[in-house]
């Protein structure tokens, strides 16, 4: 009987632990599914730091070539810079990582060319078909001639294309603290930072997938701790933290205070849409703040609200022709980059936006973070279904209640909202709640957590 590969091929990519869910055997034969799969005749693959990573990506690449499939290596790399390389060569791409997850963990990210996601639903499912129907029959036949596998540096080139799209060479001079978790951060960050007029204090650069210092999660609170106190030593204008892969940023200001993800999405929308006119779509997934769609509204933009995830919102992207993207998980993602998610980018407009003025950082997000957020809270739930018909029955019958199943449930009132929607590989039901005074927050935050875990 074929394997059963469900628990490691997810809705966005592949994930697993390794050596126990996965390994070099089974990434041989993902390599070959994938380029059956996307019809290529050459791809690019990166890898991050992680400990099992070039072996995983080797065998991968091994899989493809014997198809007959010409491989382009660019090693150690951010996923946001294999998505440069995936536009830039207009080939399909895998990266292998695990973000944020911890050291035992690996996986895969996989586009097609020009940076255009592999879901579920656009190609993940047969990739994951033929490779269990292979873990029972065996590899398939290799190809008459095989592929080459060659190696090519893309860093400089990479970190050329996003200093292109924002001018840091006139701000004032900024004192920055990056922490990059022992991440792709710490690779990544000294090149594209080369030369610009920023004082960077580097914390934990050293690529090491093992973390020995934090987890490289910046949306959890704990995970920020030694940058917020650094930030506060160092007197420096700002912090940015990265996650594991590279592809997310994370703000704190001249304070140490964490800057919402919310306000730089809204920050960074109103610089493009200011590049592009006054005009253009800006995408925002549905549990960003309402100053998101405010702001968009303000500038002149068309704000478009959709789920939660990078595959809905890179379909959104080229489907509207958005400039701009944002999620409250702190992925940004731009037209001047294939529509990809890139933290580096968001990063350095979060940089000229400061350096282009005289205020503080604090002051400078204040316009765009108007709303008090209770952040995500998971909680697990015998049944998720039973609990959401629970919170529709509280909600439904109330005066001047508005609620939508785009994603989850959606629950709106004229001075709060709240979003409940279960995981896809948990039994969990995640909620975000929104108000216009923290008192009402929490007192809807409340009501809502003991629907969920009465």
């Amino acid at each position: 009987m074929a394997a059963d590969l469900s628990q490691l091929v997810k809705a966005y990519d592949v994930r697993g632990v390794v050596p126990d869910q996965w390994d070099e055997t089974l990434a041989e034969l993902f390599g070959a599914a994938f380029v059956q799969v996307v019809g290529a005749s050459a791809i690019v693959i990166g890898h991050d730091m992680r400990p099992s990573s070039p072996g995983l990506s080797r065998a991968f690449a091994r899989g493809a070539a014997a198809q007959g499939v010409d491989v382009t290596e660019i090693g150690l790399c951010s996923t946001d810079q294999l998505y440069y390389a995936s536009g830039a060569l207009n080939l399909p791409g895998a990266m292998f990582t695990a973000s944020h997850n911890p050291a035992q963990y690996n996986g895969i990210k996989l586009c097609r060319a020009g940076a255009a996601p592999v879901g579920q639903d656009t190609g993940l499912s047969q990739i994951r078909e033929l490779a269990e129907g292979w873990t029972d029959s065996g590899a398939p036949a290799p190809a008459a001639t095989q592929g080459t596998i060659t190696r090519r540096e893309t860093l400089d080139d990479y970190a050329a294309h996003l200093r292109g799209l924002v001018d840091l060479t006139s701000i004032r001079p900024l004192k920055v603290v990056v922490d990059a978790g022992n991440g792709m951060g710490g690779h990544t960050v000294p090149t594209v930072f080369a030369g610009l007029p920023l004082d960077v204090v580097p914390m934990y650069f050293e690529l090491d997938g093992t973390f020995p210092n934090h987890e490289a999660n910046p949306l959890d609170p704990a995970n920020i701790v030694d940058l917020q106190k650094r930030v506060r030593e160092e007197s420096a204008d700002l912090g940015i933290a990265f996650d594991g892969d590279a592809d997310r940023c994370f703000v704190v200001d001249e304070n140490g205070d964490p800057v919402s993800p919310s306000a730089i999405t809204a920050l960074v929308a109103a610089r493009e849409l200011a590049k592009n006119g006054g005009k253009g779509v800006i995408i925002h997934n549905l549990i960003t703040s309402w100053s998101v769609p405010e702001v968009v509204q303000e500038k002149g933009g068309t704000p478009v609200r959709t789920r939660v995830g990078h595959s809905f919102i890179k379909a959104e992207m080229a489907e509207s022709g958005a400039i701009f993207g944002g999620e409250h998980s702190a992925h940004y993602y731009f037209k001047d980059f294939w529509n990809a998610d890139t933290g580096m980018l968001a990063a350095l407009h979060v940089l000229a936006a400061l350096g282009g003025q005289e205020g503080t950082l604090s002051a400078l997000v204040a316009e765009y973070d108007r709303y008090v957020g209770s952040g995500e809270i998971n909680s697990t739930v015998a049944d998720q279904t039973d609990r959401l018909k629970a919170i529709r029955a509280a909600y439904e019958p109330q005066d001047g209640i508005t609620l939508d199943e785009l994603d989850g449930l959606t629950v709106s009132s004229t001075d709060w909202w709240f979003n409940v929607r279960p995981s896809n590989t948990e039994p969990l039901l995640r909620l975000n709640a929104e108000a216009r005074d923290a008192e009402t927050m929490a007192k809807v935050r409340d009501e809502v957590l003991a629907i969920i875990r009465g």
